[in-house]
């Protein structure tokens, strides 16, 4: 092998994630149920007056560039929303269907396992939202493109009737078990999807845009979030926590009983749950020394 020539330095590849003596990850992370304005797709400009060498030029309009990876961020999100429904209706459908053989505990955990593996499969992706509520509250906070909120939800949206619709030829006639419907009146069953839709987003705000929070644990601290939130609120008003958990299903059978709770109660507590770790998150002068980020990959 030839040697470099004296007082040249030997050329060598870059270190690269997995190499020996290189970091495991790359430094660079992306809050995943976020996004970075900075790295927010440039705007193509069109001069008004030809500049001269060295100064810039005037614009009389800017052209956003087109982000070619939204289609994969809807895919995502249609794939995880079809999962995460497919999952969290069908125990309900097996413990209607075999006489209790799920009980409130398995029922808990296929939504909350779902939610975890959705999240550590797909949130680098799309940040697995699956949830028009957190979709909404994150744009409403900065967190994510307002542009983008209307194919998110239209993606969660068919990914739910299409979820449930399997579910519908899958397990029919025992569908209507998959339907979240009170049990309690109807300011109770308000104030519980609230509650638990405030606690679900205060726990995904954390982990999702603070860089000090469990980070690459998220998907099993939501997940356990789901599942704490069905084993309280699930015999009353059935734990649905979001709008397409509720309509998807509603759709397939038919059955729209105070649908407009499952809509508006859960959209609140996510603005309310999110609004809130916001205001209580430490700033960046409040840390003396922040840690290494570790939020979701993107």
């Amino acid at each position: 092998m030839a040697e470099s020539a004296p007082g040249t330095p030997a050329a060598s590849a870059p270190v690269t994630p997995g190499t020996p003596g290189g970091p495991l990850f790359s430094a660079h992370r992306i809050d995943s149920m976020s996004y970075d304005r900075k790295s927010m797709p440039r705007c193509k400009c069109l001069p008004v007056t030809a500049p001269t060498w060295g100064e810039p030029h005037s614009c009389f309009t800017d052209f956003p560039a087109p982000d070619v990876s939204l289609t994969r961020k809807l895919g995502a999100e249609f794939v995880g929303t079809f999962i995460l429904i497919f999952a969290a209706a069908a125990g309900p459908i097996v413990n209607q269907k075999y006489s209790g053989a799920e009980s409130l505990i398995g029922n808990a955990a296929c939504a909350g396992l779902a939610v975890m593996i959705i999240i550590l499969s797909t949130g680098h992706i799309s940040g697995a939202h699956l949830n028009p509520s957190l979709t909404i509250a994150f744009a409403a906070l900065r967190h994510f493109p307002w542009k983008q909120v209307p194919a998110y939800i239209a993606a969660q949206v068919s990914g739910s009737i299409c979820a449930s619709f399997v579910l519908k030829g899958v397990f029919h006639p025992f569908l209507s078990g998959g339907v979240t419907v009170p049990s309690v009146n109807y300011g109770q069953a308000f104030a519980l999807e609230f509650l638990i839709t405030f606690n679900l987003l205060f726990v995904v705000t954390a982990v999702a845009t603070d860089t000090r929070a469990v980070g690459e644990l998220a998907g099993i601290a939501v997940g356990a979030t789901v599942m704490l939130n069905i084993l309280v609120a699930g015999p009353s008003s059935g734990g649905s926590m979001n709008p397409v958990r509720t309509l998807g299903p509603a759709v397939a059978a038919g059955n729209y009983k105070a649908i407009w709770i499952y809509l508006l109660a859960p959209t609140l507590g996510a603005l309310a749950g999110a609004g809130t770790y916001t205001l209580v998150k430490l700033r960046e002068e409040e840390v003396e020394e922040p840690r290494q980020v570790r939020s979701f990959r993107r």
